[in-house]
Order: structure tokens, then C-alpha cells, then sequence
């Protein structure tokens, strides 16, 4: 039977979150607070209904990211996560990934994170499988704005690692630090939970 050993991204094998860093990279500080600022409605509506961040994300990249040469955007989350790689891990949890390598596991990375950073962050830390949220590109090479599939967060954390495994057989290990890994957690034969420091848990068993 394979293992395999999943990690979110943002907040456990990152020490920061991303998202909005690489936003603003991108779009600018005013720009960026302007779709920050009409994101706020749903924003504060996520509070009880957790699907509504979904709908403040959308808002957010609709404003920032429409019309930009994907090309480009690229470009610069290889350089984003150049920075990240060398800058912004926990090491605790970056040391347990490489555990899993030398046991032989295999790694995927999971996470509502933008693959245009994180399948270069992701290539960086050696790890050759990355579910996570694509951007629409339309038929001129410029972002649409839109999502490409659903934000992957959430219930569909574990939706898309089952069907990367399609079905088969295997022993999952699962890395994560908020509610947002909560159905990923659940998912895995073991789960552990980081903390915001990027610890494991105290109980976590060794890797073999």
C-alpha cells in the first residue's frame, strides 16, 4: 500500500499566510485595499456561513488579477516563492517533510494557496504533486479573474486529494493548521495539527 504525506501550505509549512502578500505584489497596496475593502460583506458573512470565503476570495482576485498577462503573473510567484522557500518555513514541519522523503512517502501539497507561487515553492521544497487554486486564463493569455475550479479549501481539500488518488489503496498523513484543514485532517489515517508557532502536535506518531 503507498503512503502518502499531505500538506496545506499557508500557516504549516509556511510560517506566514501568502495569499494576500502575493495580491499585493502583484496589484499594489491601493489596489489591493480596494478589493480588500469590498470583499468586507462577505468577509464578515463567513462568520457564519465558513462558504462565503470563498466568495471574499473571487471578489479579491476579480479586482486584482483581471486583465494581468498570465505570463507574467507567473513569472513573478517563481520569484514570490523563491522568497518563501528560503524565508518563511517552519522548520519543525519542513524537517517532518523530509522525513516522509526518506521513508520513501509520497508528498503532495494541498491548499486553497495560488499554484502560480505554489507550484514553484513547491518544486523548490522537491515535492512533485501541488492540489491547489488555478487562476482562469482566457483565450488572449490574461487572467479572467475567475477561479479555474473551485478554491480549494475546506471540505474540497479532501475532495481533491481522493481523486488524485483515485481510488487506490493508501496510508495518508495529513499536515495542517486551521479549520480550513479540518475535512483533510479528518480525511488521514493520521493527522496532525500545527500550531501557530508551526509545531506538531506533542502526541504526533514518528514517521515509518
Amino acid at each position: 500500500m503507498r503512503t502518502v504525506a499531505a500538506f496545506d501550505f499557508d500557516g504549516t509549512l509556511s510560517s506566514r499566510d501568502n495569499f494576500l502578500r502575493f495580491v499585493r505584489l502583484t496589484a499594489g497596496t491601493a489596489t489591493t485595499a480596494r478589493a480588500l475593502a469590498a470583499a468586507v460583506p462577505a468577509a464578515l458573512a463567513s462568520r457564519r456561513d465558513p462558504t462565503q470565503r470563498d466568495v471574499a476570495k473571487a471578489v479579491v482576485l476579480r479586482a486584482t488579477m483581471r486583465g494581468r498577462p498570465a505570463a507574467a503573473v507567473r513569472d513573478l510567484g517563481a520569484r514570490f516563492a523563491r522568497t518563501v522557500v528560503a524565508d518563511h518555513l517552519h522548520p519543525e514541519v519542513a524537517g517532518r517533510l523530509e522525513e516522509h522523503r526518506r521513508a520513501g512517502h509520497e508528498l503532495v501539497i494541498v491548499s486553497a494557496s495560488l499554484t502560480c507561487y505554489l507550484e514553484p515553492a513547491a518544486a523548490g521544497l522537491g515535492v512533485p504533486t501541488v492540489l491547489a487554486t488555478d487562476l482562469a486564463v482566457g483565450p488572449d493569455g490574461r487572467l479572467t479573474g475567475e477561479l479555474a475550479g473551485p478554491n480549494v479549501r475546506g471540505p474540497e481539500k479532501a475532495t481533491r486529494l481522493d481523486a488524485w488518488l483515485a481510488g487506490a489503496p493508501a496510508r495518508v498523513w495529513a499536515y495542517g493548521d486551521s479549520t480550513g484543514d479540518r475535512e483533510l485532517l479528518a480525511r488521514a489515517d493520521h493527522p496532525c495539527l500545527v500550531d501557530r508557532r508551526g509545531r506538531l502536535p506533542r502526541d504526533a506518531p514518528p514517521v515509518r
